[in-house]
């Protein structure tokens, strides 16, 4: 297990060097100088170029290059390039574990009411019921979080006053962030539920157990949802890295001092050496999420667990 965890990271690496070059080339394409930014429109030229000459930004292209795998190769990524020149390494690890409680919290949400809602739709199929659940998921991937976002806090914390408008001063302020940022997650698993139990129930053995007069409930637990599991991990896995970088969104809007918004405010300022970290440090956690999902493949069923 531990020579395929390695193995799999050794192949993410053509991954991170892709995404590593794409987000250092898109920051020297887009507009915007973050000398100017600092110093403001009115400054003086000659003291932008002095700041740029300062921030190393008057270098050679693929001077700069160099340097920024140097700073990758080292884990450091350089320092931002803001006025404080702290550590992007610092900065990130103070947000990432927000960001990273915030997805986990979204996914176990979704779970929480995807996996009952899905197994009570696939064994109601074709009844009023299922149609009502595949209504509420279609909902559910329909709304936007940026506007299921405003619209829970005007009702929840505008009109009823149950949590605060913004940030996270109390455990109950978690709610409607997790609610946001999972609703179209639990939306997309219930339909992957139920697609996947359906499919299993039609198989031979689940009408042999049934015959054999095992209870149905053990039927269905046992036998039927551990085998439907596996596509729902495999979403779930893929999701959870998209829960990462879809918190950008969500914390703008409730403003919570996340990855997110440290990566917002970092491409407004072009502060590049603290976006190239926030976006390869998305990327390996997507990377490490997917490893993570293989591993869970071999506790489900060993038979596709990897081999020696």
């Amino acid at each position: 297990m531990i020579r395929f965890v390695f193995l799999r990271l050794g192949m993410a690496l053509p991954t991170l060097l892709g995404a590593s070059l794409l987000v250092f080339l898109i920051l020297r394409v887009i507009p915007g100088d973050p000398a100017e930014i600092m110093l403001g429109e009115q400054a003086n030229p000659a003291d932008i170029a002095q700041l740029r000459h300062e921030l190393g930004l008057d270098k050679p292209f693929f001077s700069q290059m160099g340097e920024y795998y140097g700073q990758i190769l080292s884990l450091r990524f350089g320092r931002s390039l803001k006025s404080d020149r702290e550590a992007v390494m610092a900065k990130m690890l103070r947000v990432y574990p927000t960001t990273l409680l915030l997805a986990l919290l979204s996914l176990c949400f979704a779970w929480l009411c995807a996996i009952p809602l899905g197994l009570l739709s696939a064994i109601r199929h074709h009844r009023f019921l299922d149609k009502l659940i595949s209504l509420a998921g279609l909902l559910g991937v329909s709304v936007p979080n940026f506007w299921l976002g405003p619209m829970l806090i005007i009702l929840f914390a505008l009109h009823l006053g149950l949590v605060h408008v913004s940030g996270l001063t109390h455990w109950y302020d978690w709610l409607l962030p997790v609610v946001t940022l999972g609703t179209a997650l639990w939306a997309l698993l219930i339909r992957q539920t139920r697609s996947s139990v359906l499919e299993v129930l039609r198989l031979d053995y689940v009408t042999t157990a049934r015959a054999k007069g095992l209870p149905a409930g053990r039927v269905l637990f046992r036998h039927v949802l551990r085998n439907a599991l596996i596509p729902i991990v495999t979403v779930a896995g893929l999701q959870l890295g998209s829960l990462l970088s879809g918190a950008v969104i969500t914390e703008k809007v409730f403003a919570i001092n996340g990855l997110g918004s440290l990566l917002i405010d970092s491409v407004k300022s072009r502060d590049y050496p603290v976006v190239q970290g926030a976006v390869l440090l998305i990327a390996f956690s997507y990377i490490l999420v997917n490893v993570v999902t293989d591993m869970a493949y071999a506790l489900i069923d060993p038979r596709i667990g990897p081999r020696e």
